[in-house]
């Protein structure tokens, strides 16, 4: 006869919000300040989650993952932020904001198009409260998922008429809002910036700036040319597009932009021809979203786009949910 299968019982969300404090702040003492608890109580979850999962997950001196507790960091934040959006979804339903408005836009999507759309609904709503904020792209998901945000702009780069590949999120709903040519912002002396248009794969032993929130990661374009170059020379965090561009034209490494935007910022933008990618901007909003949220939505995503009033030079209907 076959053992009995052991019973899996649910892994308890406060412990895990417990565990991944610890390991962010790499310290007990600031994550129970960070969390309201005393320092005896953190490390009393981080025990029982231990205890729980049947292996050792933090490393007490100097604070640290170990292999276990790694293997979790990979889920902790998503399964975390799921339960938030759930919490989030619930809440929505009784507390509907009627002319209240909060855009959330990762930095290149958020372009003089998407500004003049915002005219057009603020001349429909007049008591419209709006407020605008730039943000990486993994904070945007997360200030929509939480509701913190109504809707949603990120930016990246894919095939011609596909889908950004953005993480799980669950029911909400994704649609596609612009679609235009990518570029590689050169600085001006630079021999290639001569070029008509560039080959990614020829670039991929240059010196790139790895800036995650404002131009296209480099793991992604890692991914996208199946190599292991495009390795950073100088690291950018933040989300200062010009603080961006300054970097890129004096030197310092390529970035991957837009090129509408690209075009803007000094230097000079070349269009990447191969392999065929295109810059991708998609909406994100809750399943149940408020009726400004969808008025802006279908602006977005319909007709009503303005052509030619910056950046965005197309505006697409449809998507995925």
């Amino acid at each position: 006869m076959h053992p009995p299968l052991a019973i899996l019982m649910p892994m308890d969300p406060h412990l895990l919000r417990t565990f991944v404090a610890v390991l962010d702040h790499r310290s007990f003492s600031v994550a129970a300040s960070a969390l309201g608890y005393t320092q005896s109580a953190v490390s009393q979850h981080i025990a029982a989650l231990e205890a729980d999962l049947g292996a050792r997950l933090v490393e007490r001196r100097p604070v640290a993952a170990t292999p276990a507790g790694a293997r979790l960091m990979e889920h902790a934040p998503a399964l975390l932020l799921r339960l938030d959006a759930a919490r989030t979804d619930i809440s929505r339903l009784r507390h509907a904001r009627s002319t209240q408005l909060t855009l959330a836009c990762s930095p290149a999507a958020l372009t003089p198009a998407i500004a003049q759309v915002l005219v057009q609904l603020r001349a429909a709503a007049h008591a419209l409260d709006l407020e605008v904020q730039t943000l990486g792209r993994e904070a945007v998901l997360a200030e929509v998922l939480t509701g913190r945000a109504d809707l949603g702009l990120v930016d990246g780069t894919a095939a011609p008429s596909d889908p950004l590949p953005l993480p799980d999120l669950g029911p909400a709903t994704t649609l596609a809002a612009a679609e235009e040519p990518l570029a590689v912002l050169f600085p001006d002396h630079h021999p290639l910036a001569r070029r008509r248009t560039v080959r990614l794969t020829d670039l991929a032993q240059a010196h790139w700036i790895d800036a995650p929130d404002t131009a296209i990661p480099l793991d992604r374009l890692r991914d996208v040319c199946r190599t292991d170059g495009f390795r950073p020379r100088i690291r950018h965090r933040g989300t200062d597009l010009h603080g961006l561009a300054a970097l890129a034209t004096t030197g310092h490494g390529l970035a991957a932009l837009p090129l509408p935007l690209a075009a803007t910022l000094g230097g000079t933008a070349v269009p990447v021809a191969e392999p065929r990618l295109i810059h991708r901007t998609e909406l994100v909003h809750a399943a149940n979203p408020t009726e400004m949220t969808r008025r802006l939505a279908e602006l977005l995503t319909g007709d009503h786009t303005r052509r030619g009033a910056g950046w965005s030079s197309a505006a697409l209907g449809g998507g995925r949910a």
